[in-house]
């Protein structure tokens, strides 16, 4: 896996090939922390945030997080990764362009992926759980 230095230059080149536009009252930038963060919505904690799009009283911003990506995407190719990294960045830039203009379209699609991923990983476990007939 890239260090965080390196993944910090390929986020840089990566927003440095998108309009600019897209960047529109991003106050706050798009900041790459170091650490791995858990979803607040799997308590076995087998669930990673790779990032995040917020808006606060410090203004409008991302944050990724290093070492969740190194979790989820530690053994991919420089390329793979790159890949990965575009789909992350323009994601939660996404979310940032529909909640200037009011829309949550995405918010919604994301936690209807969320329930169905926890739907599939109870019944996955539920058939685990059966006794051979």
């Amino acid at each position: 896996m890239i260090s965080i230095d390196e993944m910090n230059l390929l986020l840089d080149e990566i927003a440095e090939e998108l309009p600019q536009e897209v960047f529109r009252e991003l106050n706050g930038g798009v900041s790459l922390l170091q650490e791995t963060k858990h979803s607040v919505n799997d308590p076995a904690g087998g669930l990673y945030t790779l990032g995040e799009y917020r808006r606060d009283q410090m203004g409008r911003y991302i944050v990724l997080y290093y070492g969740s990506i190194c979790a989820v995407h530690g053994n991919k190719t420089r390329e793979e990764l790159r890949s990965s990294l575009k789909n992350l960045l323009t994601h939660e830039l996404t979310h940032h362009l529909e909640s200037l203009a009011g829309a949550r379209d995405l918010e919604i699609k994301d936690k209807r992926d969320l329930e169905d991923y926890f739907q599939r990983t109870r019944k996955r476990h539920s058939q685990r759980r059966r006794p051979d007939v």
